[in-house]
């Protein structure tokens, strides 16, 4: 059994760095900077205005995390929530934790003093198990191509 719930600064940042951590070797390849890492965590707790994290706890632990940021749309009036980041520890993945955390971000949308038009994000290309948690909970993959300048 697990929880889902918006992460608060004083007992997730370690947790959610550790993640995000596992997330860009697993997914990329790449070995982030673990101080970076925590920094880029607790300024979103510090700062609301870019987002929040949401977080399932098992028996105290954090087995999964995403993180929300926004995209305002003049076409639409409204925000994005942007699905960043998103962890699922292997021992509990395929057994319903996305998609419960994926239903919990819809009822918050919706009972959001924002005006929230949808969600967005992004997978690796060949990352086909995500795509398939994806595409499970409704999501469809659009027509965009995603460019990218460092």
């Amino acid at each position: 059994m697990f929880n889902i719930r918006v992460a608060n600064k004083e007992d997730h940042a370690e947790q959610i760095t550790n993640n995000n951590c596992a997330m860009a070797l697993e997914t990329e390849n790449k070995i982030l900077d673990e101080a970076t890492a925590k920094f880029g965590v607790s300024r979103v707790f510090d700062n609301k205005e870019l987002g929040f994290y949401l977080v399932a706890e098992s028996k105290g632990g954090v087995i999964a995390s995403l993180m929300i940021t926004y995209e305002w749309s003049d076409w639409r009036n409204a925000l994005f929530w942007w699905i960043q980041s998103v962890y699922v520890r292997p021992e509990h993945r395929q057994k319903g934790v996305y998609k419960k955390m994926h239903e919990t971000l819809r009822g918050m949308a919706r009972q959001s003093n924002l005006p929230v038009c949808g969600f967005r994000l992004y997978a690796e290309e060949n990352n086909n198990i995500a795509h398939f948690a994806y595409l499970n909970v409704g999501m469809t993959q659009c027509e965009y191509i995603m460019f990218e300048e460092s």
